[in-house]
């Protein structure tokens, strides 16, 4: 193919390495293609926030729904549960009719969900809300990273990771927010407030996605799409360029449906050593996080005091920490390597928690807050974003937002392991002992790390022309 780094000259695309070269060339994103690049990042800002809603108002509704512990602990953990199955679900739905329209399909997903949450006078009916969201989460995460990925020229893929600081923002929003419905004294009510409201945010995001998210010109490419393709490229970023011929990449049949069935090509040649990276990672990071979520509350009510309003504020503090961090881990990610930053926050957070256990409840107030503001710094500009970037960054368009659900089900994983078996270890054993032996998580991670030296961000490596057999077969995948 041609150059491509002019715009006034046009270029011919016969592939989707052609058009991903293409995007390639680029050096940075300005204008119409910045706006929909974050445009499509604002739905992961949905993600957390819907996480986040019903944490926000967990003890007003607790109290007035009458829920067990049981019930309880159903709810929280019901969205990283259902996305177990929803992630792999969604990347599959993307590899065959592509990126947007799953991700305009869990907008409305979640509002259906939050409604039906906001307005639920038993457990039924918050458990078949909490649903909803759960599958609009697993879906629309696994779809928006890989999205980003392909919207995103090699010299800015770190730029991936501002996921973990707008997971952070969007958090700290909703606590924001819960804040205010509690000025307007809505009493118990409050927690149907906080969920209700992410409802609104996504609708609005579904009507601003539906008229400018644009379609990814890879993907298109991949699927002989190829004037599509180059219309796309023209509408996001203002190249000069025309479709040519079909040529096809090593083993890639335009006419080929990716399924479910394919995923064991993600462990094989090539991909094994990604697929084992990314997927260690997300599992890791989601256990410590957490299991460790579980123990920042007791931090916040002992500095800010037992009120709704300071206890909130608590949070809020240490959520603002993790914006930090996570808008640091893409600097981190693109000065480093996102290998290598991974690394650097496993060790510390590994320390953190060895200390932290070793010291609970002997040191001041004060002092003992500032270690779980390291754990949280240390995770979200290490670890915290890297698993879903490097599963992002690391497949071929055909096969990306199967590696992305694969990784995204595995970090569910780890969310549900951290939120279920840290609270039956305290119980056991109590918080600081627990806290130790959780340190065997971040040391896991860093571990395989060292061990698998694969880096997206690191390798010259044209991920449309690797040659990957997929399985023949005469049927259609499911």
């Amino acid at each position: 193919m041609n150059d491509g780094s002019a715009h006034t000259r046009t270029t011919v695309i016969g592939n989707a390495g052609d058009a991903a070269n293409l995007i390639d060339t680029l050096k940075s994103l300005t204008g119409r293609a910045n706006w929909i690049w974050f445009l499509a990042l604002a739905g992961l800002f949905l993600d957390a926030y819907s996480n986040a809603a019903l944490g926000a108002g967990l003890a007003p509704m607790v109290k007035q729904l009458g829920l067990s512990p049981t019930q309880v602990g159903v709810l929280t953990a019901m969205a990283p549960a259902i996305a177990i199955v929803s992630n792999p679900f969604g990347g599959w739905l993307a590899a065959r009719i592509g990126r947007v329209r799953p991700l305009l399909m869990t907008k409305v997903v979640f509002a259906i969900g939050a409604v039906l949450t906001a307005a639920g006078s038993d457990f039924q009916t918050v458990f078949a809300g909490r649903a909803f969201v759960g599958i609009a989460y697993g879906i629309d995460f696994a779809v928006a990273m890989a999205l980003l990925a392909e919207y995103t020229p090699a010299s800015l893929k770190g730029r991936l990771n501002f996921w973990q600081g707008v997971w952070y923002t969007a958090t700290t929003t909703n606590l924001l927010l819960t804040l205010l419905f509690y000025k307007f004294d809505v009493g118990a009510d409050i927690w149907r407030w906080s969920v209700g409201s992410s409802a609104a945010f996504a609708l609005v995001l579904f009507v601003l996605q539906l008229v400018f998210l644009v379609e990814s010109p890879t993907w298109l490419a991949a699927k002989g799409r190829l004037r599509e393709s180059a219309a796309n490229l023209r509408r996001m970023y203002g190249f000069a360029v025309q479709e040519g011929t079909q040529e096809t990449g090593p083993a890639q049949d335009p006419a080929r449906q990716v399924g479910l069935r394919d995923a064991g090509v993600l462990f094989r040649k090539p991909y094994l050593p990604r697929t084992v990276l990314s997927t260690a990672i997300s599992l890791t990071q989601a256990m410590q996080y957490f299991a460790v979520g579980w123990y920042l509350p007791v931090i916040s009510l002992e500095l800010f005091g037992k009120e709704f309003e300071k206890a909130t504020f608590g949070s809020m503090a240490f959520n603002a920490v993790g914006i930090v961090g996570g808008c640091l881990s893409a600097y981190a990610g693109r000065r480093f390597g996102l290998r290598v930053s991974s690394m650097a926050g496993y060790a510390m957070v590994f320390v953190a928690l060895l200390v932290m256990g070793a010291t609970f409840k002997q040191l001041p107030i004060g002092l003992a807050a500032l270690l779980p503001v390291l754990f949280i710094f240390f995770h979200s500009a290490g670890p915290g974003p890297n698993g879903k970037s490097i599963a992002a960054l690391s497949y071929r368009s055909d096969l990306r937002t199967l590696g992305t659900g694969v990784t995204g089900m595995l970090g569910s994983l780890g969310s549900v392991a951290g939120l279920y078996l840290f609270p039956q270890l305290q119980a056991g054993i109590g918080v600081g002992s627990s806290l130790m032996v959780l340190s065997v998580v971040p040391l896991v991670g860093l571990l395989t790390c060292v061990a698998i030296k694969w880096d997206p961000t690191r390798v010259a490596v044209n991920l449309e022309g690797e040659a990957i057999s997929l399985p023949q077969r005469t049927t259609v995948s499911a």
